[in-house]
């Protein structure tokens, strides 16, 4: 079990959460309420996996954010900041961009028929409640988190050794990145199932279903988009077609793709981009800069899915709180750990302090993510490309060389 893919554990959790959920409802509508006894073992777990996921979060933030700032700031240059900058810029547009098209486009697809933005309960009375709770209040508020984040990670950059401050915050976000690895991930099928178990229960399951898929096509063709303005500009500044460079690229996409990660593909992306004709050099600082820091598929699939489930449970996000979770979200992902979903549990703190998401809304998102996580991933490899070229301009324009 070990060796199948995450997005075939999700979906095979989604899958028996819902037919589970419809099969207790059956026979409790029976009077058979014995059947309810698995779904509020599940449902007890659920409770317990979200109260630690929430004890979690800030203590991911602390330990990603600040060695993220950390790292940037070590023998930072001209180039470096540039890079960085452009980076930045382009996740920033890329989630404004997922903001316009996904809040225009969304409640049209919901409000014409291909989905009902209002959910039906079933009735009756029933309901699956927990066993028994387990509280687990989290060290500190997200926010304090962030702070704490920001001034030990700035501070730390600004002593330009890897004195011994570093070195415990490099081991906490090891500890941390161990927590993710062997106990989130693999424990996130099973908290799925007992969503989607609820809300088969409930009588919501086919209307969220129904909505992932939806939101699953109109992410991808955003990415497309998104690839060709990159490609566009890049073509344009270079004097190249822009859909030979975007072609020459896809070994790098597919490659995402198989491998559902920036850091595996980093030979492959490399690569390609050496061979659309930038300086090698120059490509051997940027590749593996990018594969950390520029994350616009990420945030295209976050913002839009933020605005799905968002929309799906009957609430509203006004326009400057989106775009303040964008700029917020966007410094988060320089701090992505590397590990499956390492975007959405990065981003997780701010879809709480600025969003308002619940554990069960976060989930929900982190499912989400996870279903596109290697597309997500191609399009940034793909992206940092496009970026290259940029930089070797600005390389050029400042007179610097042998980075």
């Amino acid at each position: 079990m070990k060796r199948v893919p995450l997005i075939v554990k999700l979906l095979i959790a989604i899958a028996l959460g819902f037919f589970l959920g419809i099969a207790i409802r059956q026979m409790a509508d029976q009077g058979m309420l014995w059947a309810m006894i698995p779904g509020r073992i599940l449902v007890t777990f659920n409770g317990i996996f979200g109260n630690f996921l929430g004890f979690v979060v800030p203590l991911l933030i602390v330990a990603f954010v600040s060695v993220g700032i950390a790292e940037l700031g070590r023998g930072a240059g001209k180039m470096l900041g540039f890079a960085v900058l452009l980076a930045y810029t382009s996740t920033v547009l890329a989630g404004l961009f997922a903001y316009g098209v996904g809040s225009t486009v969304i409640p049209r697809l919901l409000d014409n028929g291909f989905m009902s933005l209002e959910i039906t309960r079933q009735e009756g009375g029933l309901a699956l409640e927990r066993l028994f709770s387990i509280d687990m209040p989290a060290l500190f508020p997200i926010t304090s988190a962030l702070i704490a984040a920001f001034i030990l990670g700035i501070g730390v950059s600004t002593l330009g050794e890897r004195g011994a401050l570093y070195e415990v915050l490099n081991s906490f976000q090891k500890i941390v990145e161990k927590i993710i690895g062997s106990i989130i991930i693999p424990l996130l099928p099973f908290h799925i199932a007992g969503i989607f178990m609820s809300m088969a229960f409930d009588g919501e399951a086919l209307q969220v279903l129904g909505v992932m898929a939806l939101i699953f096509v109109l992410i991808i063709a955003m990415h497309w988009i998104m690839l060709i303005v990159h490609y566009t500009l890049a073509g344009t500044m270079r004097g190249k077609n822009p859909f030979v460079m975007l072609k020459t690229m896809l070994p790098a996409y597919f490659a995402a793709i198989g491998t559902q990660s920036s850091v595996a593909t980093m030979p492959v992306t490399r690569q390609c981009t050496i061979k659309n004709g930038a300086d090698e050099n120059i490509v051997n600082f940027t590749v593996p800069l990018f594969t950390t820091i520029h994350m616009p598929g990420s945030i295209i699939t976050i913002t839009t899915s933020a605005l799905a489930v968002s929309l799906l449970m009957g609430h509203s996000i006004e326009t400057a709180t989106m775009i303040s979770f964008i700029f917020s979200a966007s410094i988060m992902m320089v701090a992505a750990p590397g590990v499956p979903g390492g975007s959405i549990m990065a981003a997780s703190g701010v879809l709480q302090s600025i969003l308002g998401f619940d554990a069960t809304l976060l989930s929900l998102m982190i499912a989400i993510y996870l279903a596109q996580d290697s597309f997500g991933t191609a399009a940034n490899v793909t992206g940092d490309g496009a970026l290259t070229f940029f930089v070797e301009k600005f390389a050029k324009k400042e007179g610097i060389t042998g980075q």
